[in-house]
């Protein structure tokens, strides 16, 4: 089992930046990837970014040059370094972490809001 926690959401405005941050605990040396993903009201839950134990990182093409993913393997941690922040990033925002065996497990989620 793994649990994630996250935190760093928040309002913040149109151009802004936020960072988000996830703590895993649990079974984290069975952990291969981790990323973020998000839902807004009335849409599916999509990926943001993911990373791997090897630092490959892969971005939906909506956030890429705006947000940067970063991970520590020995701390069991991924944060979101969200930049020139727009209207359409508001969202929850859930940490995800996948095992080796290919189990996903998911956090809480944080909101995101990007308004003035």
């Amino acid at each position: 089992q793994v649990q994630l926690v996250e935190s760093g959401g928040g309002l913040v405005q149109p151009g802004g930046s936020l960072r988000l941050s996830c703590a895993a605990s649990g079974s984290i040396f069975s952990i291969n990837a981790m990323g973020w993903y998000r839902q807004a009201p009335g849409n599916q839950r999509e990926l943001v970014a993911t990373v791997t134990s090897g630092s490959r990182t892969n971005y939906a093409d909506s956030v890429k040059g705006r947000f940067t993913i970063s991970r520590d393997n020995a701390k069991a941690t991924v944060d979101l370094q969200m930049s020139s922040l727009k209207p359409e990033d508001t969202a929850v925002y859930y940490c995800n972490a996948v095992t080796r065996r290919g189990l996903y497990y998911w956090g809480q989620g944080t909101q995101v809001t990007v308004s003035s």
